[in-house]
């Protein structure tokens, strides 16, 4: 197995908007979460965002200082519990060498920085084998098969993993 590429993240911005755009607009790229966004929806997420502490962040290849891929995670309820959900999205031509699984590392230590949420999830889709591997590499522990609703108003069969924050090594 060759060493992960080099990769950073940055806090998302507006000259971000078109790597969005090829992010989520491609149906093989969102096959695993209910298909290609549509342009109106892409523009509101792009705007949430750029907001000032939105933990969104791109994903940077330091060999060329392009942006190639998504990380996040924010704020949500789960079975009764304020926790932090998270997710990631690297583009076709970068996948396969580590860039997605170094990205996460990157964005649960600022999560664990915060000291907020004991936890954090992630819901890939049950068929979404490279995202549940990057999950079970990170240190997630899996806690379920459940349905989710992703986008709103679609039901699918996802994974919940489950890494707690407040843990030492």
């Amino acid at each position: 197995m060759s060493e992960p590429s080099a990769v950073r993240i940055e806090p998302w911005c507006e000259r971000d908007f078109p790597l969005l755009e090829q992010l989520l607009s491609d149906p093989e790229m969102t096959k695993h979460f209910g298909g290609p966004e549509s342009p109106e929806k892409i523009v509101e997420r792009q705007r949430r965002y750029e907001r000032a502490g939105s933990r969104q962040f791109k994903i940077v290849d330091e060999a060329t200082n392009e942006g190639i891929g998504w990380v996040g995670y924010w704020e949500r309820s789960w079975l009764g519990e304020q926790v932090y959900e998270m997710g990631w999205s690297v583009l076709p031509a970068f996948q396969g060498r580590g860039i997605a699984g170094s990205a996460t590392v990157q964005a649960v230590a600022m999560a664990r920085s915060e000291r907020k949420h004991r936890f954090l999830h992630a819901f890939p889709s049950v068929d979404n084998a490279p995202s549940n591997a990057i999950c079970r590499k990170v240190g997630f522990t899996l806690m379920e098969e459940c349905e989710f609703e992703y986008p709103p108003g679609r039901l699918m069969r996802s994974n919940d993993w489950r890494l707690d924050l407040f843990a030492t090594s």
